[in-house]
């Protein structure tokens, strides 16, 4: 089994940042696919970006040139760095941990989730 916990989200004013932060314990290695996804009410659940563990990223193209992600392999911390937030980002984001060498964005290939934590930004 693998624990994923979130941290970091909270409210912020339209053009402010927040930096999200995922812990994982127990079955977990650096050699998985490690993203963070976002699910508003009502709308599916979905991919804001993800990184491997050389390193190399895939972003949403609505987050491209706002949004950073990053990893400490030897922390298992996976980070979520958001700028300029609009407030239509405001939504519940998961950290969730995915195959091992490919990024997809397809959510069922994720196998463990957090608990969530929530962004909220007002305008």
């Amino acid at each position: 089994q693998v624990q994923l916990v979130e941290s970091g989200g909270g409210l912020v004013q339209a053009g402010g940042s927040l930096r999200l932060s995922c812990v994982a314990s127990g079955r977990t290695s650096s050699s998985y696919v490690m993203g963070w996804f976002r699910q508003a009410p009502g709308k599916e659940r979905e991919l804001v970006a993800a990184i491997r563990w050389s390193g190399s990223t895939y972003y949403g193209d609505s987050v491209k040139g706002r949004f950073t992600i990053s990893r400490d392999n030897v922390k298992n911390t996976v980070y979520l760095q958001m700028n300029s937030l609009k407030p239509e980002e405001t939504a519940a984001y998961y950290c969730a941990q995915g195959p091992r060498g490919y990024i997809t964005a397809t959510a069922g290939e994720y196998d463990y989730w957090g608990q969530g934590t929530q962004v909220t930004v007002s305008s």
